[in-house]
């Protein structure tokens, strides 16, 4: 089974449960260390849109007394990766090739991810496809712009060169 109906199947079978969301959330802090090191909170995931809430605690925070940047630009990336990865077609593998962000407002409080994507149908060979997610505070005002550019590949068919 290919990571894209893995990652549904799951977000599926633990999104109603009692600490479901929390479990898959350390689940995808487990397959990506680094991503985990924030300790996002995965509340939505579909097929092309993922909702994801970082809490604001020290670990987090810059010297400003404000989320650090890293972890906002990480914040978005997750939840630029997660809509991807539930959206991709079966047999696409992806990449992170460029990030990009724009810091709108210090960021202090709780913060939300959102991203929403619709990649191509069909990958028959490698393809850059942009996923934008904005990030925002408790008050809904978007802190910070991520546009995350991911590259698409058809996954290698076994024994071919």
């Amino acid at each position: 089974m290919s990571a894209v109906p893995r990652i549904l199947a799951q977000w599926r079978r633990l999104r109603d449960l009692p600490g479901g969301p929390w479990l898959f959330s350390r689940l995808v802090g487990r397959i990506a260390p680094y991503t985990g090191s924030i300790r996002p909170r995965v509340v939505a995931l579909e097929p092309g849109y993922a909702r994801v809430e970082l809490a604001d605690r020290r670990a987090v925070r810059n010297h400003l007394n404000s989320i650090h940047a890293v972890a906002l630009v990480n914040l978005g990336e997750v939840a630029s990766g997660l809509a991807m990865l539930a959206a991709m077609p079966p047999g696409v593998r992806s990449i992170v090739t460029h990030l990009e962000i724009d810091y709108l407002k210090k960021a202090r409080g709780p913060l939300v991810a959102e991203a929403r994507v619709a990649p191509p149908r069909a990958v028959t060979e490698p393809v850059d496809h942009v996923v934008g997610a904005d990030v925002r505070d408790a008050a809904g005002d978007t802190v910070a712009r991520i546009a995350v550019r991911w590259r698409l590949s058809p996954v290698p068919v076994e024994g071919s060169a």
